[in-house]
Formats: C-alpha cells, sequence, structure tokens
C-alpha cells in the first residue's frame, strides 16, 4: 500500500531535508467540504527510514521480475508489482520512491552517490548506475522510470526513457524551456507510453472543486487571476557563498570523488564544479533551474490552466529585481494574456515571485489570501475564490460569503488516495492516461518557460506565436526558446 503520510528523513549530523521534501503527501477532503481538508506529517529518524525501506526492498526483490515487452501495449495484472528504475533521487524522488512503495525500484540512478547515499541503503539490492543512459541500456525490463534531476537535465533522460518504450514519471516543471517541453509531448503521444508530471496538486480534491466551481460559474466570468509564491533562493549560502549578487563564483573547487560533474552538467555548457550549485542552489541559475516561476508555478498555475481551459499566452510581461544573464529574480511580476477560448473571456494572469498578492476592495483585513507561502486568487464578476498552492483550501472571499455557499456536485472524478504518483500506476495498469500527463503538463510547463524568458526582457512585452514556437516581437528573445546543448548531447 502507499504510504499514507510523507516523512521526514533525518539526515547524518541530525539536519532534515529541506522544505519542499516536508510537503504532506497528498491533502485530503472530509465530507466532500470546501473547508474540511487536513494533512498529515510525521518525523521519522534516517535510521528508520532506512530500515523500513530495506524491508520494502528486500520484499521487491524476492519477487520474480515482471517485464513488459512493450510500454505502449499492455496493461499490467493488478496482482503484479511494476518493475520501476529512479534517476535522481537525493530531494524529491525520494518521496516519490516513498509514495510508489507499493511497486518495486530493482535500479537506481545518480550522478553524486554520497547525496543519494540514503537511498541506495535503504535498496540494497536494487542495481545501481550512474549514467541514465547505461541503466536505460541495460535494463530492459523495466516497466517505467521515475526522473527528478536537475531541471536543466530532464528532458534529455524523459527522451531517452520515451524512446526505450518506457512509462514516465518526470518532476516539475517537465522541461527546462519552450522546445523541450514541445518535444516531450509529442514523443510520448507517438510512443503511447504512460506519463506524469510530479504535480501533486494536481491528483487532489481541492483543486478539482476549485475546477468545478468556477467551471459552474459560481463567481461568475474569470477575466483576472493573480498567483504568488512569496519565498524566495536568496539568500542560499553554500560554502560561504551566496547567488544573490547574481554572479556566479569565481573560486575553483575540487569534484568530490562521489560525483560525477561531467554527467551531472549534462547538455548544459561546461562550467567548472562549485558547490553552490549542486545540491540545491542550482534552482537559482538560469542555466540550471527554472525558478520560482517554473517551480512554484507549475502547482498554483495547475488549477488556473486546468479551470480556465488555458491554452497558450499571446503576450507576457515582466518585472523584475535582480535578474540577470546567471541568476533568476530575488523577486518578480510576471502578466500573461490569454486570448478568448470559446465562451470563455479573454484573462489576465499575473504571477509574483517573491511577494504577497496585493489585497484587493472587498477581502477584510485578517482574511487570508492563499496561504502564508503561495496561493491563487480568482477574480470573476460575481466574487472571488482563493485556495493554497496546490488547490487545497478553496472558499470565497469575503468569507462571510461562504455561509451560504454550496459547492457544486463533483464532476471530476476523484483520484484514490489523492496521489499523482498512484494515479500513474493505476493508468500503467489500465492502459489510460495519467490526469497530469505530457499533453497537459508539457503546455504548463510552456507557459512557465515563456514567463522566464519574459523575465530576461524587463518591461518589454513579448508576443508569442505559438504555432511557430516564436516570439514575434523580439529576435533577441528566440535564443531562450530552444536552448544549445553541449557537443554531444540531443534529443
Amino acid at each position: 500500500m502507499l504510504f499514507q503520510r510523507l516523512e521526514i528523513i533525518v539526515l547524518e549530523g541530525g539536519g532534515a531535508l529541506p522544505w519542499y521534501l516536508r510537503l504532506p503527501a497528498r491533502s485530503r477532503h472530509e465530507g466532500g467540504s470546501l473547508m474540511k481538508q487536513c494533512t498529515a506529517r510525521e518525523n521519522m529518524s534516517r535510521r528508520t527510514f532506512l530500515a523500513s525501506a530495506a524491508a520494502l526492498s528486500a520484499a521487491s526483490c524476492a519477487t520474480a521480475p515482471h517485464i513488459v515487452t512493450s510500454a505502449a501495449a499492455a496493461k499490467t495484472p493488478a496482482n503484479e508489482r511494476l518493475n520501476l528504475g529512479a534517476i535522481g533521487f537525493g530531494g524529491m524522488g525520494a518521496v516519490n520512491i516513498r509514495n510508489l512503495s507499493g511497486e518495486q525500484f530493482v535500479a537506481l540512478c545518480d550522478v553524486d552517490s554520497a547525496y543519494a547515499k540514503p537511498v541506495f541503503e535503504a535498496f540494497p539490492d536494487a542495481r545501481r548506475y550512474v549514467d541514465y543512459r547505461e541503466m536505460l541500456a541495460a535494463e530492459s525490463g523495466l516497466d517505467g522510470v521515475v526522473i527528478a534531476t536537475p531541471d536543466h537535465t530532464h528532458a534529455v533522460i524523459a527522451m531517452a526513457a520515451i524512446k526505450a518504450g518506457k512509462h514516465v514519471f518526470c518532476q516539475k516543471p517537465l522541461a527546462h524551456d519552450v522546445y523541450e517541453c514541445r518535444m516531450l509531448a509529442q514523443a510520448a503521444a507517438e510512443a503511447g507510453v504512460v506519463t506524469q508530471m510530479g504535480i501533486q496538486g494536481h491528483a487532489g480534491n481541492g483543486t478539482r472543486t476549485v475546477v468545478e466551481s468556477i467551471q459552474a460559474g459560481v463567481i461568475g466570468e474569470v477575466r483576472e487571476v493573480h498567483a504568488f509564491c512569496s519565498d524566495s533562493y536568496y539568500p542560499w549560502g553554500h560554502a560561504g557563498w551566496s547567488p544573490k549578487d547574481g554572479r556566479v563564483p569565481e573560486e575553483a573547487m575540487s569534484v568530490p570523488e562521489t560525483l560525477n560533474w561531467d554527467l551531472w552538467l549534462g547538455p548544459a555548457a561546461a562550467r567548472p564544479y562549485h558547490s553552490c550549485y549542486h545540491p540545491m542552489a542550482w534552482r537559482a541559475f538560469q542555466a540550471f533551474g527554472s525558478g520560482w516561476m517554473a517551480d512554484r508555478g507549475a502547482h498554483s498555475l495547475d488549477p488556473v490552466k486546468w479551470a480556465l481551459n488555458l491554452g497558450h499566452p499571446s503576450r507576457i510581461s515582466a518585472t523584475s529585481t535582480g535578474t540577470t544573464d546567471e541568476m533568476h529574480p530575488v523577486s518578480a511580476i510576471v502578466t500573461f494574456e490569454f486570448p478568448k477560448r470559446g465562451k470563455m473571456p479573454p484573462v489576465s494572469v499575473t504571477w509574483y515571485t517573491g511577494l504577497h498578492i496585493p489585497r484587493p476592495a472587498g477581502v477584510p483585513v485578517g482574511e487570508q489570501i492563499g496561504d502564508p507561502t503561495g496561493g491563487i486568487l480568482f477574480v470573476g464578476s460575481d466574487g472571488m475564490m482563493t485556495c493554497d498552492t496546490y488547490g487545497e483550501r478553496p472558499r470565497l472571499l469575503p468569507e462571510a460569503r461562504m455561509k451560504k455557499f454550496k459547492a457544486p456536485e463533483p464532476s471530476i472524478p476523484r483520484i484514490e488516495g489523492e496521489s499523482i504518483e498512484g494515479d500513474w500506476v493505476r493508468a500503467i495498469r489500465n492502459g489510460t492516461k495519467a490526469c497530469a500527463d505530457f499533453s497537459y503538463s508539457g503546455p504548463l510547463s510552456e507557459i512557465c518557460a515563456l514567463g522566464n524568458i519574459a523575465k530576461r526582457f524587463d518591461d518589454t512585452p513579448i508576443e508569442w506565436d505559438n504555432d511557430r514556437m516564436t516570439v514575434t516581437n523580439l529576435d533577441d528573445a528566440n535564443q531562450y526558446v530552444r536552448t544549445p546543448y553541449r557537443e554531444g548531447w540531443s534529443l
């Protein structure tokens, strides 16, 4: 069975994993009420985690391998566990593995044996790899792979897995640029494999209630949306250095013996190793990460895209503080303009990084918009609705309106356990599409990637031709639509 709560792994030395590993595995509704949601967390020692995971691993490896000869064709019998591989699991990958505990992980791949040590130790019988290409070539019996590497390597790894006929679960954002997202969605559709992006809120009942309410016209026509993440990467000090000054480090450092730096770089341009890049702080660098725009934006823009049936924006404008060629900004405001969609009117969607949403008129002081660090505000012709970062706790504003509010009857199927990983597994077994497959999550990630392009050209709006995949009014922006790979790398 899937874990019912997400534990905190305590690392050697007593330090806990970062905030993103402490997120609840899933949110829950009770009794179908908008306001009745709860999450559960449990602290767990590293030793306890390793013991429990090792027991799981032993049981998994005692089972004869199940081989799917054509990932696109066959269903997996319900009583047989999937043979899975994991690529990158020092961070969110460890969470995905725990949430897939009902399956068997037979192959593990990570470029840093020290960072990956807890998971390697938890699955002593799983075959170990450093290079994902070697793993995919050797492990023909894999049913699927879980990818949780830095953003800039998502596309090359996911594409290789798709070409190998494997089902793919990939952490968000789907890829690092628009072109990669587009190519992955097309390749997945052509191969017929089951794909899923790790946006856990998409599997939640809260997000479904948001979508049902907005589409039922609870707050009228929506022409304006605001979404935010008030957190910041800055300062993130590593080895006495912080990216807050917008530069890359000049000093050289020796590559740890446990790290394959060349494979960590993957398709990115070569540069000397520095501990500020790995682990974690890579997210703040343009070359490797996608910033908060695609990190938390992939979560908070998900209910917006779904509820409003958003395609691609026609115009994106941005203003930011601290954007450089090397670094994502300390704070930014990005506005996406979407044209009319069927009967839905044009809509403006504004994303705030490192900032809170300005309090709109009519919302009393003390009433919370979203949650303390992020969330969404839908502004309609007949009221407002807000929810938390991952779509949880949808509610009307001002909250006095909740006294008379009755949620629409559920029309979107609910997902058992509200588990994004579990939904992927069920789709593989049933031969169906997963809820956030690449046909959905690819365009969502493209929106975020376009926001990142706009941030590079502060106060100069960009005009987007989606069919041609081209910025039409600013040719300099097109170099960021498809990031060049270094020699030897390709999709």
